[in-house]
């Protein structure tokens, strides 16, 4: 990186022992763990060939994410090229003059052939760069690293630059914390709460898979969001979100998400999700338990560990609950199905998303809420999901070294609870049927209740102000302005016969039911005249509270449920 300003990495790979006349070199097209073709190749510049000796060899670009290179006699030859990176994501590369982020399938290339060998990996740092921070072994020389495969190389993200490390021990582990940017925090507190929590993770599946583990974690304006690797995870986070309850308790619960994957996707996996074909997608029905369970994880861990009350997990759930029950896409796709679809839907949502989908990672945190409330109560508050994981554990990435299928995950399910779902698979997470969340929680001793989010009315439509033009943004389906024909990108021009303003606008969002306001609207250059009648707001808050008299049998469940 001799120009880090320029926003380019240099890349010089050697390879040796290839005996055949041309070796094809290859770039993923995407990023596990991110279920998006993303296209890495698009940013290689410059890539040529040579001998040992420094002899230019041919090479021949045969798609777009493979070079053919011909060494016919030259068992070992070098490759080198540039990847321009300034997309500062969880799941891209970037690199400026404050520091370089490297995640591996968007900056290293494979032999299309030999993706099981063994590398050496040798970062140059900027000048000025005095750190480098990656799960990746150590090897003899200054800032080498060995990786046992590329699968291992690509899941190895690297930090470098002048990065703060912050330490600890969880479970005779050492765990580093390497905070790239300014951000106020106490430190000493930090460390203890992260580790507070990774030590409840291990707890869930009870064994420990590690030998090291690093937090690479992005300070920035705006941030938000991680992506899980085989021993470290990078997280993405605002540098003022320490400085709130709320801000910290959400940061800690991203740290749970995160190194719960651990366990979940890493090594506790569905069949399709590795080993990894890089070249294109890798579908699965499974990521509501990937993904989604692992979420739920996340608030439970944090509540096993302290993070969180009963009251405010109970809100969460909650508000989770809600938030699924109040998305119409939640009565047309199926979880099942927003997993499978997720390399052409969940990254690429369009204005109409909301009507047609349900995001894998919020019902598949609910999917594990009801899994986990009916297996502590099939068992009498002796086992509840912990098992389900412990026992794919063992099964799949101790004995059998693959990943699990849609029917052995349902049939772990029903080994470690005595009793089958098979109903509730296919109608609730392969179907769309509602889930039946008061019963569960009745086991444990809740009540839910469910009541109208607002007595006020709604037109069935989002707007923006734009650039100084009040644009709609999305129209929810069977609303008023939907069955109407408001229009996404409708460009209003007067209320009830008024210019946008904070009063007027203040009116499209709240009203009584039955109130009719009329629109102007300009669409594709032509006006239109709209007359909209407010309907009922369908939305319901949901909330979960105690029983006041919770048999011995329900707070066993409870108690099982909570970790306790």
């Amino acid at each position: 990186m001799p120009a880090p300003q320029s926003h380019y990495f240099e890349v010089k790979m050697e390879l040796g022992g290839f005996a055949a006349d041309y070796t094809d070199v290859k770039m993923p097209v995407w990023a596990p763990g991110s279920y998006l073709v993303r296209e890495f190749s698009k940013n290689v510049e410059g890539f040529q060939a040579r001998t040992s000796g420094g002899q230019a060899l041919a090479v021949e670009k045969i798609s777009k994410n493979t070079w053919r290179v011909k060494h016919p006699k030259q068992a070992s030859f070098q490759v080198s090229y540039r990847v321009y990176a300034f997309e500062l994501s969880v799941r891209t590369s970037f690199i400026d003059a404050d520091h370089g982020y490297l995640n591996g399938t968007s900056v290293f290339m494979y032999p299309a052939d030999n993706k099981m060998l063994g590398s050496t990996v040798v970062v140059q740092p900027a000048a000025g760069w005095e750190k480098v921070s990656t799960s990746l072994k150590p090897a003899t020389g200054k800032f080498t690293y060995k990786a046992a495969s590329y699968d291992e190389l690509a899941d190895s993200p690297i930090e470098i630059g002048n990065q703060k490390i912050l330490e600890f021990t969880a479970n005779g582990t050492p765990h580093q914390l390497a905070m790239y940017g300014t951000y106020q925090a106490d430190d000493a507190k930090l460390v203890a709460d992260v580790k507070r929590v990774c030590e409840e993770a291990h707890r869930v599946v009870g064994q420990n898979p590690l030998d090291r583990y690093v937090f690479i974690v992005h300070n920035l304006e705006r941030g938000g969001g991680g992506l899980e690797h085989l021993f470290s995870t990078t997280l993405e986070v605002s540098r003022t979100t320490y400085g709130t309850d709320a801000g910290y308790k959400s940061f800690l619960g991203l740290v749970a998400h995160e190194y719960f994957h651990l366990w979940n996707v890493k090594r506790i996996r569905p069949v399709a999700l590795g080993p990894f074909n890089y070249d294109q997608e890798n579908y699965t029905h499974m990521l509501w338990v990937s993904e989604g369970m692992t979420e739920y994880y996340s608030k439970q861990i944090d509540q096993r560990a302290g993070v969180l009350s009963q009251e405010e997990y109970l809100g969460k759930l909650g508000n989770a609950i809600g938030e699924v029950e109040n998305t119409p896409g939640n009565r047309i796709q199926s979880a099942a199905e927003s997993s499978f679809d997720a390399w052409i839907k969940y990254y690429r949502p369009n204005e109409n998303a909301i009507n047609t989908q349900i995001s894998y990672y919020s019902k598949g945190d609910l999917i594990g809420t009801w899994l986990d409330l009916n297996i502590a109560q099939a068992t009498q508050g002796a086992k509840h999901l912990d098992d389900v994981f412990r026992l794919l554990y063992d099964t799949y990435y101790k004995k059998a070294g693959r990943g699990f299928t849609d029917q052995e995950y349902q049939d772990a399910v029903a080994t470690v609870a005595g009793r089958r779902f098979d109903d509730f698979f296919q109608n609730s997470v392969y179907g769309t049927k509602p889930i039946d969340f008061a019963t569960a929680l009745g086991y444990a001793g809740l009540t839910l209740t469910n009541a109208a989010l607002t007595t006020e009315g709604t037109l069935g439509a989002n707007f923006s102000n734009r650039t100084g033009k009040l644009l709609v943004t999305s129209v929810l389906r069977d609303g008023a302005a939907w069955n109407t024909g408001l229009s996404v990108n409708d460009e209003v021009l007067f209320i009830n016969g008024a210019a946008p303003s904070e009063e007027t606008v203040k009116s499209l969002m709240s009203g009584s039911p039955g109130i009719e306001v009329a629109l102007q609207v300009r669409r594709d250059g032509l006006t239109r005249d709209l007359k909209l009648k407010m309907l009922p707001n369908p939305d319901r808050k949901f909330t979960i509270q105690p029983m006041p008299n919770p048999t011995a049998a329900q707070q066993k469940v409870l108690a099982k449920w909570l970790g306790k």
